[in-house]
């Protein structure tokens, strides 16, 4: 597809119609006087980047465990590339930038350590317990778990920073029929603070949304090739990889592995993000949304890949599940970072006083065993890598290398 240029933006022009207004935004569930010097969604930004949350992600595991290499992606530099792309897309399509940087600089608060091994984990040994969800994570820590205000808990983040959060991969729906019910924490948050969930989300949580995808698809890549369980020659299976380096190594030839890489990346994320925009321009063309509101009501996702790059996406999702996610290499650190976090949850249900001092004085024999195990989550998915290996360490004689 193809985008019209006459129609970008690029920093320096008013919103469009369908952009979320921080000037009317629907508030915060707690009143706070508003500020003088920024906007709500830009205040909502600011106070994401100085939590405890984010900093943590900086050793939070994106593929590889940090200490595997200096150069490989964290979920903190995962994060950024993400925020970068989003904003990228919003200001293209005259949204709201601050907004859609903000939920994408939030989406990962919930993700455990060691990724989506500690998730998976979590999520089999609270099955009786609701289960683990990252983006129900998420919402308890910028709600209730970063206790920084003196006024409230959490952060107090407006209506659509905390909507972009909770729908940015669209409504929410679910009755647990085909097993993608609503988390117990969200409905819980809802009943207070209503984020319209059977709704889709602002154009900004969209684009969020989508340059996730576009940020993990390249750089995943990138890392595997720099761990050498991915090869240049295996990239001539995906059609639209290979077609990036033949138009690379045509314009450059003989040019040196490194810069090739970076040559075919940047190409890669390029690609992707204006036909994101083509096809954006497409859905606001043939819906005229007059509103964000008309956004969220027009049933359907507006922010997306076309089908030529659906394709290509789900090409490349399948080649770094067979090559990368799923290498025996990955996998055999896959399985010990799993046993670091059972042997963690074991630990803390048989002792919860062995969480530490914050924890002393709870009354843990006198609290219910779902509501134990819900404390027990949310300490272990705060922890980062190296915390997580090193409260093992000090549990347990042996703790697994992570190698």
């Amino acid at each position: 597809m193809s985008y019209d240029v006459k129609q970008l933006g690029f920093g320096t022009g008013a919103r469009a119609p369908w952009a979320a207004d921080p000037w009317s935004s629907r508030g915060r569930l707690i009143a706070e006087p508003v500020s003088p010097t920024r906007s709500e969604f830009q205040r909502d930004r600011d106070r994401i980047v100085h939590t405890t949350a984010f900093r943590r992600l900086k050793h939070k595991t994106q593929v590889f465990i940090a200490h595997e290499g200096d150069h490989y992606r964290t979920r903190l530099t995962h994060t950024i590339e993400v925020a970068q792309i989003a904003r990228s897309l919003a200001r293209a399509l005259r949204l709201d930038e601050d907004l859609a940087e903000g939920v994408a600089l939030v989406h990962d608060f919930g993700h455990t350590p060691f990724g989506h091994t500690g998730e998976d984990a979590l999520s089999e040994l609270l099955a009786d317990a609701g289960g683990f969800d990252h983006n129900a994570q998420s919402l308890r820590i910028v709600t209730e778990l970063e206790q920084r205000y003196a006024e409230f808990d959490g952060l107090n983040l407006t209506w659509e920073m905390l909507e972009g959060l909770v729908k940015h991969n669209g409504p929410l729906t679910g009755d647990g029929s085909d097993g993608k019910a609503v988390p117990e924490s969200i409905l819980r948050y809802n009943e207070r603070h209503d984020l319209w969930l059977g709704s889709h989300s602002s154009l900004e949580a969209q684009v969020a949304a989508i340059a996730d995808d576009i940020a993990y698809n390249t750089h995943d890549i990138d890392d595997g090739l720099r761990s050498g369980l991915i090869t240049m020659d295996m990239l001539e299976d995906l059609p639209l990889i290979a077609g990036l380096l033949s138009e690379v190594r045509g314009r450059y030839p003989g040019l040196e592995e490194p810069r090739l890489l970076h040559e075919i990346m940047r190409r890669q994320i390029t690609a992707m993000v204006e036909d994101v925009i083509a096809v954006a321009q497409a859905s606001l063309a043939d819906i005229k949304p007059e509103s964000a509101d008309d956004v969220r009501l027009a049933g359907q996702t507006m922010a997306h890949f076309s089908d030529e790059f659906v394709a290509a996406d789900r090409d490349i999702k399948a080649f770094l599940y067979r090559h990368l996610y799923r290498h025996p290499d990955v996998m055999r650190v896959r399985a010990n970072a799993t046993r670091i976090v059972n042997d963690l949850f074991s630990a803390f249900m048989s002792d919860p006083a062995a969480m530490g001092h914050k924890h002393a004085g709870t009354g843990f024999s006198d609290m219910a065993e779902a509501k134990l195990a819900h404390r027990v989550r949310d300490y272990i998915a705060g922890m980062t890598d190296t915390y997580a290996i090193a409260e093992h360490r000090r549990l347990f004689d042996r703790t697994p290398e992570l190698r």
